[in-house]
Order: C-alpha cells, then structure tokens, then sequence
C-alpha cells in the first residue's frame, strides 16, 4: 500500500484511508471489527471518523462510531498502528451542543467526549467538520451567497479556533488539524493566519472528491499543491451511485440510499454520466468502484481516498482499487465523459 505524506507533517498515510460513518448504524460492532482487521492487514495505516457518526445523522446514533472504535482499541489494542483522524461537528445538528458553532468552548467539550468514547489519549488528526460560516458543500448550489457569510466575524473566530487546537496540541490532546468541507478562501485564511500568529498549520481538507464531483480541480487544486494541504477524498463512489446500483430510482434493501430514503448523487442529471462512466469501465474491463477509486488516486493533490464499505466484498473491492494501474487510454475516456457531463450534479 502506498503512503503519502501528510502536509508538512512527518506523517505517511496510506493512499487508501478507511471510512467508518456507516458503523453504528448499516454495520454492527463485530463487522466493524472485521473491516479493521482487514484494512490493516492489507496495508492501510489511516482510518478516519466524526462525532457525528453514525449516519445518517440522528441523536440516537451520534457517537456510535467512535464508540466502536473505542471498543477495538480496548479490547484488541494496536492504537499504535492507525493515524486516527476525527472531527468535530458544526451548527447543523441539534442535538450537538444545541447547535453551537465551533468556537474554543465548544472544541474542548467535543475533544473530551471524542477520547472518551474513542479510549484514547489523543488524535491524530483533528478535523473541523464543515465551517460556521455559509458554504456550498451538501447542497445544489450553483450560486455563491455573500450573505451567508460575515468576514469580521470570521476571521476573529478562525484565530480562537486556531489558538484552542494550538493549546490542544501542547496538551498532547490532538497532534495536527485539518478542514473538511472547506473553500479556497477559507483554507488560505487558515494557513495565512497561522504563519501569522505562530499557530498550527492545516495539513489537509477533507471535500468530496469523485467522477461526478471534481469542483476541487480548479482552485483548491492549486492551494492544495501550493500549501501542501492535501485532499482527503470523501464520497469517492458518490455515495454508492457511480456503482449504478441506484440507477432507475432502484433503493436496493440494506443500501445506504434505502436507509436515508433517497440517493442524493443520483437523478435525472446524473444517470447519463453514471451509465457512461460504466460503458467506460466495461470497456476496458474493469469493475467500476475500483476505476473510480483508482482515478481519484491519480490526483496529484491527493493525499488519501477514503472508502466506506458495508461488506467485506465491498471492503476488499475498494481496496484493491490502490492495485489498479489506469492507462492512458482509460484516461482519454474518463476525460472523454468529463468534457461532456462536467457538473451534472
């Protein structure tokens, strides 16, 4: 399994990271045992998750999964042998600290309940969720609101949450810290106001990255290169749609799209590109969960892909896509479907 450096840390972390949301909810503790013990066996070093977890999100599930993982870690140790990442959970959820925005309060109540349920000292990686402010992720839109956001009130709550996640750090609480779900003016706020104040730098963000989804190409795309703040890919398979199990309006049982009530990648706009990005597969005689995956590891602003499986069949599809070697004219192809559906989301 390849590894990548993790921003300018002195961190490598397997090119294939494994995804756990659906633990607590789609999976059972003991399956979730199972994928580990596989993942690890097979070479992944990197295993990421979220307070918010299981999903979909609920009161009822919230902290599940890291209570799973807790639970591994209590009973068959090897704490040791996984970059851990986690992170916490913005306004969106009630139930979540009555939807409290993510401020220093608020960090130090989330990171206490994440190694208590978690049975560990410290994170790794620590991760804010998605920002306070307004952005564009989970949502269809094709406009930017400059209402949703309020930059004097931004910038002064980026150095709070910077100067917590600092004293977390010298407190051996978390080790690096991370994005998710963030722009390019919001991760360059970030770094620029780290350099500034003597303060951790962000080693990565964690967006959604896949065959429908490649938004992070343009702009993050350079200041992933740039700022070595490198993609950690959510969502690769697009939620299970660019495997055309959803394809008809079909909600397979046991499916995630079944479980929520709908398939949010997969409608009248997605299907065609779905169906091409198959023929595609088809053609050149690969299964098309792995061209998918092993696309997204041909980024040069990749630094992990993170995959969720519900089965063991999935797990080791998804990870035997880090294995899968795409030409050149599997590229052309893929290039091909692009240039026609760029945005069919």
């Amino acid at each position: 399994m390849k590894t990548n450096r993790l921003g300018r840390t002195d961190l490598n972390v397997s090119e294939i990271c494994l995804g756990t949301m659906t633990w607590g909810k789609q999976n059972t503790q003991d399956e979730a045992f199972e994928q580990i013990d596989y993942a690890r066996d097979a070479g992944v070093n990197f295993m990421d998750t979220a307070e918010m977890y299981a999903v979909p999100a609920s009161r009822e599930t919230y902290g599940k999964t890291e209570e799973i993982i807790g639970n591994y870690f209590a009973t068959h140790g090897q704490r040791d042998k996984w970059i851990l990442a986690s992170k916490i959970a913005g306004v969106n959820n009630p139930w979540i600290r009555d939807k409290k925005p993510i401020n220093a309060a608020t960090i130090r109540e989330a990171i206490e309940g994440s190694l208590k349920r978690l049975q560990t000292d410290y994170i790794d990686l620590y991760q804010l969720h998605w920002p306070n402010r307004g952005h564009y992720h989970f949502e269809n839109s094709w406009d930017y609101d400059p209402f949703t956001q309020d930059r004097d009130a931004a910038i002064p709550n980026m150095i709070e949450v910077l100067e917590t996640l600092d004293a977390l750090i010298r407190e051996g609480k978390i080790r690096h810290v991370g994005l998710s779900n963030e722009t390019a003016w919001g991760t360059m706020q970030f770094v620029r106001l780290a350099e500034e104040h003597d303060l951790p730098r962000v080693v990565s963000t964690q967006n959604e990255y896949n065959l429908l989804r490649r938004y992070f190409d343009h702009d993050m795309a350079e200041v992933s290169h740039y700022e070595d703040v490198g993609l950690l890919a959510y969502s690769p398979l697009a939620a299970g749609a660019l495997t055309g199990k959803y394809l008809g309006g079909r909600l397979p049982e046991g499916t995630r799209g079944a479980v929520a009530g709908s398939v949010y990648r997969n409608n009248e706009q997605t299907e065609p590109a779905i169906a091409v990005y198959m023929a595609v597969a088809e053609k050149h005689r690969l299964n098309i969960a792995q061209m998918a995956l092993a696309f997204c590891l041909t980024r040069p602003f990749m630094t992990s892909v993170i995959i969720g499986a519900t089965t063991m069949e999935q797990l080791t599809t998804d990870i035997g896509a880090a294995d899968i070697q795409l030409g050149s004219e599997v590229m052309a192809d893929i290039h091909a479907v692009f240039k026609n559906h760029a945005r069919p989301l």
